[in-house]
């Protein structure tokens, strides 16, 4: 898993976007998080792969009277399931174990999961973290995006993003979610 995350940042490391008196910190967070993600893939072992939505959040899910539908499916990818699923927990961990315990419900009447792979979330979140930068950055000269996300590429957002990226070695330290199944 560790090139998902290991090419975006070599990339952005590559660029001016990253601000001079931030770059000593960011470089060191992303280092030691992707040296983390790799020892949290390597702790959990092979995983089964399948093909995922890869933005499954609640936000490209368009409910209508026929039920749900997923849109916005230019994201998909390959991986454990767990990358999809954890996009649909929000609020603190009490509150997100109970959604666990509902979407894992759901899930396992059509799917089998591995319950080792709640040990990924926070790898896999920090890996979107990792992506979402360089996919604003890439972006950057489409007219479109300094429209759309004013916020980003300045001294402000890098700030929050490496204190983001410390907040997610925190939390990769913390003991997985919860599930017990019925």
């Amino acid at each position: 898993m560790c090139p998902v995350g290991r090419e975006p940042v070599s990339w952005l490391k590559q660029q001016a976007f990253i601000p001079q008196d931030l770059r000593p910190a960011y470089d060191s967070v992303a280092d030691q998080l992707l040296d983390r993600i790799e020892q949290t893939f390597d702790w959990a072992g092979p995983m089964a792969t399948l093909r995922l939505h890869g933005d499954c959040h609640p936000g490209n899910i368009l409910w209508t009277p026929a039920g749900p539908h997923f849109v916005d499916l230019d994201d998909c990818m390959t991986g454990p399931a767990i990358q999809d699923l954890w996009m649909l927990l929000a609020g603190e961990r009490e509150e997100r174990e109970a959604q666990l315990a509902a979407v894992l419900r759901g899930y396992t009447l059509f799917c089998s999961f591995e319950p080792a792979e709640l040990g990924l979330i926070e790898a896999v979140r920090s890996l979107r973290l990792l992506h979402y930068a360089a996919w604003l950055a890439r972006r950057w000269n489409d007219p479109a995006f300094p429209l759309h996300f004013p916020w980003f590429n300045g001294q402000r957002w890098w700030q929050d993003h490496v204190l983001t990226l410390r907040e997610q070695l925190a939390a990769l330290d913390e003991p997985p979610l919860r599930w017990f199944p019925d």
